[in-house]
């Protein structure tokens, strides 16, 4: 794509980084194919190659984002399958990163708009402020046929949908410490205690910590974490998320400082794709670029790290699990086989649901400010994997097990959760009962 940017333009780095990856678009339109929004909604505005455009011009021509612009840039998933199809390389998630920070500087939303992405960033990056929320979204819950009628209300009736009405109570696996390793010890790592995953289903990083230490691995869970930054950094608050990004680098870099660290576990992989990044979102940091870069470096998903190690295989167990690859994962992360080769291992059947590069629709917070769209992808992503006859499904992010859970009965667990009860475990909880369907 050919560019026009002035000298004075790419004098800034943002801009410049921009123009490079502009450079590297061939208007093939091969993105438009596995782009979720494109093939829901059938604009081409509403595609990669559309935003593209987009973004060129108000970047090229000095401009502030304008409402249609902010439209079409609000309504990415960023789910990056556009950069598994793209043939020529374009580093899409750096470019709608930049755009939306550009959005944030220039454009003024309307009155609700700001309202609910304010509320959004400053509840769900504190546990202790979401386990707040959903105590009181029990209050909110019957005005919410209300709510959905009103326009400029719509996103508050879509986080009530997906409030659990029970909460998990806190998890002592939560809190910083140390676990030791109940075999002799061959690894040492941390773990990302994360913000909205602690609180809706704690069990996740409880399953990842008892798995680990049996196979002899040391987990600590450090004093001082915080929210990985995704949820700001995707909303275009990018001072917020550098501010995260530098907290954590420091949290860590104080672990590999006193006892050393083979890897950082990080157990949602929206979270994983982010902390991968810190080492590109702090490039420009001369006090953190290369702590940033060492960081992310270390970042291993829980399946990425469990492949690394020697773990035996089980006879067939005759569960059918039905594997959801989330978009951060297999697009974000290019983490494809490695959860299923695992479960394979560990005695599963594995079953692929039809279009399994189409996003779910929940995105981080998209489920609350784009709930129309968000539903019809929810809608089809549930029809191809119920398709699948599946007894149990499995993925490997807290969103996607929000979102599809709303969606079907059939029980929907984290990944390490079966292998935690396939290599020693208890039965999970949402398991009992179980019933396996005929092969």
């Amino acid at each position: 794509m050919q560019t026009n940017f002035t000298p004075e333009q790419l004098a800034d780095p943002h801009v410049a980084e921009s123009e490079a990856i502009l450079r590297k678009c061939v208007h093939c339109g091969f993105c438009t194919a596995t782009c979720p929004t494109y093939v829901t909604l059938g604009n081409e505005l509403d595609s990669p190659r559309g935003r593209i455009y987009l973004i060129k011009d108000m970047l090229e021509n000095g401009r502030a984002a304008d409402a249609e612009v902010v439209t079409h840039i609000d309504r990415c998933l960023s789910c990056l399958a556009c950069t598994t199809t793209c043939p020529s390389g374009v580093d899409y998630m750096h470019l709608i990163d930049h755009a939306r920070v550009h959005v944030e500087n220039t454009y003024k939303r309307p009155l609700m708009d700001r309202l609910t992405r304010n509320v959004l960033a400053a509840v769900l990056p504190y546990p202790g402020r979401f386990r707040l929320a959903l105590r009181l979204a029990n209050f909110g819950r019957p005005f919410k046929g209300l709510l959905r009628r009103v326009p400029a209300l719509k996103a508050f009736a879509a986080m009530l949908d997906l409030a659990p009405r029970s909460i998990p109570a806190p998890s002592p696996f939560a809190k910083p410490g140390l676990h030791v390793a109940q075999a002799e010890r061959h690894g040492r790592v941390a773990i990302l205690t994360g913000c909205a995953q602690p609180v809706l289903d704690p069990e996740i990083n409880a399953a990842t910590i008892r798995l680990l230490t049996r196979l002899g691995v040391e987990v600590v869970v450090p004093e001082g974490e915080v929210c990985c930054g995704s949820l700001v950094h995707h909303m275009g608050r990018e001072e917020q998320a550098l501010a995260a990004a530098r907290a954590n680098v420091d949290v860590w870099l104080r672990e590999i400082e006193a006892r050393g660290l083979d890897a950082i576990i990080v157990t949602a992989s929206g979270c994983g794709t982010t902390i991968k990044d810190y080492g590109h979102m702090l490039r420009l940091d001369p006090a953190y670029a290369e702590k940033a870069a060492r960081i992310s470096a270390l970042a291993k998903d829980i399946t990425e790290y469990l492949a690394s190690l020697d773990l035996p295989s089980h006879m067939p167990r005759g569960i059918a699990v039905a594997y959801h690859s989330a978009c951060s994962m297999q697009h974000g992360q290019k983490i494809t086989m490695a959860p299923k080769l695992l479960l394979k291992a560990a005695g599963f059947t594995v079953r692929d649901p039809a279009e399994g590069h189409l996003c779910c629709g929940s995105a981080g917070t998209y489920n609350i400010t784009q709930p129309e769209i968000s539903a019809e992808l929810k809608a089809r992503k549930v029809r191809n994997i119920e398709a699948t006859k599946a007894d149990i499904i499995a993925t490997g992010n807290i969103g996607c097990i929000t979102q599809i859970a709303t969606g079907t009965g059939i029980p929907i667990l984290h990944t390490v959760e079966l292998l935690d009860w396939a290599y020693g475990g208890e039965m999970p909880v949402k398991l009992k009962g179980l019933q396996p369907a005929a092969a």
